[in-house]
C-alpha cells in the first residue's frame, strides 16, 4: 500500500507542471508561444526550465483561375490550375527555456522538401532583459507580415507584393528575388530597451530557407563578405507587441508598433546582383481591432561581371484590418499593390492591385482555426497590352482558399 501511495505521489509531482498555462505574449519562436495555453508544458517550479513540444498542421482547399494572357487557344491552355487540396505546413517541434536566460527552438516541416524541411533551429541567449544574442536558422528581421507568428496571420496567404518574384527584361533566371527574405541561417543581436525601442541587427547567408550550408564568398565589387546584412528598429509605445494578427486570447490587449527595416544582400542570386531593401511598417492590436500597413522598396544593382549598368527599382505594400465581431469570429480585409517591373527602368510602368477579403473562425476549446479568403488580382497603368499580360504571369487572377488549422 505504501508503494502504491508513493508511486501516486511521484506521478502527481511529474504531471503537475504539464497543466495548461495562462496566455503568454512571448511569440518569438514563430510557431506557438513558449508556455502558452495550448496543449501542455513541462516547467520547473521556478520557471527557469521550460519544455514545450508542439505541432501545427494546416490543410487547405484551393481554387486558382489564371488569365489567358493573350495566348492562342490552340495551345490548350487551362485557366484553372494549381487547384485542389494542399498541406502548406505540417510542423513538429519543441521550444522552451533553460537556466532562465536561454531560449531554444527546433522544428521540422514535413510538408516541405530539401533543406526547407528544417524550418527553424536556434538558440537565444539573454545577456539581460534588453540584450539577446541568437544564432541558428530563424526569421530575418524584415516585414511585419513575415515576422507574424505562423498560424496567427490575418489571411491564409501572405500579400503578393511580399511573396511574388520581380520581373526583369533579361534571361537570367536566377535573378528573380522577392521582397521577403524569410528564414535564413545567421546570427542576430536583438532586444528592447526600457523606453520601448526594439532593435534587431544580424548577419545571414542570404540564401533563404532552402539552404543549410555555408556557400558564400567575398564580394568582387565592394570587397566584403557576400552575406545578407539586416537591421530593424521599432517603437512599441505600450510594451512588446505580440506577433499576432488576431487571436481570441488577446482581445484585451492594447499594443502598437512603428517600425523601419533595411537589408543589403551582397552578391545575391548566384553572385549576380546586390539587393537593397527598405521597409516601413505599422501594426496595432486594440482590443478586438487589428490594423496593419507596410510599404517596401528594393533596388537591384547588377555586379560588374554581369556588364549590365541599369539599376532596377521595385516597390510594394499593403494595408489590412480585422475585427472580432464576436469572441471567435474575425472578418478581414486587405488591399495589396506591387510594381514588379522596376519602375523608371522599363516602359512597362504599371502595377498589380490585389484586394482581398477573409474570414477567421476560432473553434472554441479545441485549438482549431477555420480561415477563408478571396483575392482578385487587377492590373493598372501599363503601357501596352503585352506589358499588362506579362505583369501577372504566375499570379492567379481569382484566388480562393479555405484553410483548417490545428495547433497543439
Amino acid at each position: 500500500m505504501k508503494r502504491i501511495l508513493l508511486a501516486a505521489s511521484l506521478l502527481a509531482t511529474i504531471t503537475l507542471p504539464m497543466v495548461a498555462q495562462e496566455p503568454h505574449l512571448d511569440m518569438q519562436n514563430g510557431v506557438v508561444p513558449i508556455a502558452d495555453n495550448r496543449g501542455f508544458t513541462l516547467q520547473s517550479n521556478d520557471g527557469s526550465f521550460v519544455f514545450k513540444p508542439y505541432l501545427m498542421l494546416q490543410t487547405t482547399g484551393n481554387f486558382n483561375w489564371y488569365d489567358s494572357e493573350g495566348l492562342d487557344r490552340a495551345y490548350n491552355q487551362d485557366n484553372v490550375a494549381n487547384s485542389g487540396f494542399a498541406i502548406p505546413n505540417a510542423i513538429l517541434g519543441f521550444t522552451g527555456r533553460a537556466f532562465g536566460n536561454i531560449d531554444y527552438n527546433l522544428c521540422i516541416n514535413a510538408a516541405a522538401s530539401g533543406s526547407a524541411i528544417l524550418q527553424q533551429a536556434w538558440i537565444d541567449y539573454g545577456i539581460n532583459q534588453q540584450a539577446h544574442f541568437r544564432v541558428g536558422k530563424f526569421k530575418t528581421p524584415f516585414s511585419h507580415a513575415y515576422l507574424t507568428t505562423l498560424g496567427e496571420t490575418l489571411m491564409p496567404s501572405l500579400p503578393n507584393s511580399m511573396t511574388q518574384q520581380v520581373i526583369l527584361p533579361y534571361s537570367l533566371n536566377a535573378v528573380t528575388p522577392s521582397f521577403a527574405t524569410g528564414f535564413d541561417l545567421g546570427v542576430e543581436f536583438h532586444g528592447m530597451t526600457k523606453s520601448n525601442i526594439g532593435y534587431e541587427v544580424g548577419l545571414f547567408n542570404g540564401t533563404g530557407i532552402n539552404n543549410n550550408s555555408a556557400t558564400k564568398t567575398l564580394s568582387d565589387d565592394i570587397h566584403i563578405p557576400s552575406l545578407l546584412y539586416a537591421g530593424r528598429l521599432t517603437y512599441q509605445p505600450y510594451g512588446a507587441m505580440p506577433t499576432s494578427q488576431g487571436n481570441p486570447r488577446l482581445l484585451g490587449e492594447k499594443r502598437m508598433l512603428f517600425g523601419l527595416s533595411a537589408n543589403y544582400n551582397v552578391e545575391s542570386e548566384s553572385e549576380s546582383t546586390n539587393d537593397l531593401r527598405i521597409g516601413a511598417e505599422f501594426a496595432m492590436l486594440w482590443k478586438r481591432l487589428y490594423v496593419a500597413a507596410e510599404a517596401y522598396y528594393m533596388q537591384m544593382d547588377f555586379t560588374k561581371r554581369q556588364k549590365i549598368h541599369n539599376e532596377y527599382n521595385y516597390f510594394g505594400g499593403y494595408v489590412q484590418a480585422g475585427y472580432f465581431v464576436t469572441k471567435n469570429l474575425q472578418p478581414a480585409i486587405r488591399y495589396d499593390f506591387f510594381d514588379r517591373n522596376g519602375f523608371g527602368s522599363t516602359g512597362a510602368d504599371g502595377f498589380l492591385n490585389c484586394p482581398a477579403i477573409g474570414l477567421n473562425y476560432f473553434i472554441p476549446d479545441c485549438n482549431l482555426k477555420l480561415s477563408a479568403m478571396y483575392e482578385y488580382v487587377g492590373r493598372w497603368g501599363h503601357d501596352t497590352q503585352l506589358d499588362r499580360d506579362i505583369d501577372d504571369l504566375g499570379v492567379a487572377t481569382h484566388k480562393a482558399v479555405v484553410m483548417l488549422q490545428y495547433s497543439f
